[in-house]
């Protein structure tokens, strides 16, 4: 996230998350966030008036517990931008308790794995979730992303201008409704292609 609490990222979706990460080693690319397991929940009102304006309220567990909270998005050129807003918390469980508590619900869980680079003021995020691999460049200026988008060789015209939950809408619509959390157990025995997702392979 950026410290200016405005998220500003482009995503791609790839077919080898390997050469990318080799790629960002050769520009010596700094990692700053060993591979981890990310547990998210995202919560909404009865009627889910936060998703109806495009808001989100997220809870997440990785190396701590994370509230975040974001704005509805905008997309210019390929990239989106919103205001985001989070913060630490101590305990997973009771943070969802509290937010249960004052009428908030389950919307969505899922699930992904990370690994985040830093190059050239920019965080390079390498995705792997249980429908396939994306890499998010988040950076301050449209043309900060678009440079290590270059040097990474992703094809600019395949950025994808949703959320992985929106993604997941798509999944489960191609898939008649047949899961129903984005976690690699729902996931195991389930192949999904990149015409179910409604994306261009960035790295063909």
């Amino acid at each position: 996230m950026s410290t200016s609490g405005l998220e500003t990222e482009a995503k791609f979706y790839v077919r080898d998350l390997e050469r990318i990460e080799s790629r960002l080693q050769e520009l010596d690319a700094r990692r700053v966030q060993e591979r981890i397991l990310e547990t998210n929940i995202r919560f909404d009102l009865p009627g889910a008036p936060l998703r109806a304006q495009g808001r989100v309220l997220r809870l997440r567990r990785d190396t701590g517990t994370k509230f975040t909270y974001k704005g509805a998005s905008t997309g210019e050129q390929g990239i989106l931008s919103r205001e985001e807003i989070e913060f630490g918390v101590e305990d997973f469980e009771k943070a969802k308790r509290f937010l249960e508590a004052l009428g908030y619900q389950k919307l969505l869980y899922y699930e992904k794995y990370r690994t985040t680079y830093a190059l050239n003021d920019t965080l390079i995020m390498l995705d792997e979730l249980p429908y396939g691999n994306f890499v998010e460049i988040e950076g301050g200026t449209v043309d900060a992303i678009r440079a290590i988008a270059s040097q990474l060789s992703l094809k600019w015209d395949t950025t994808i201008a949703t959320s992985y939950s929106a993604l997941f809408d798509r999944v489960r619509n191609a898939l008649n409704g047949s899961v129903h959390d984005l976690s690699f157990a729902e996931f195991r025995d389930i192949k999904v292609e990149a015409a179910h997702l409604g994306v261009a392979t960035a790295d063909a």
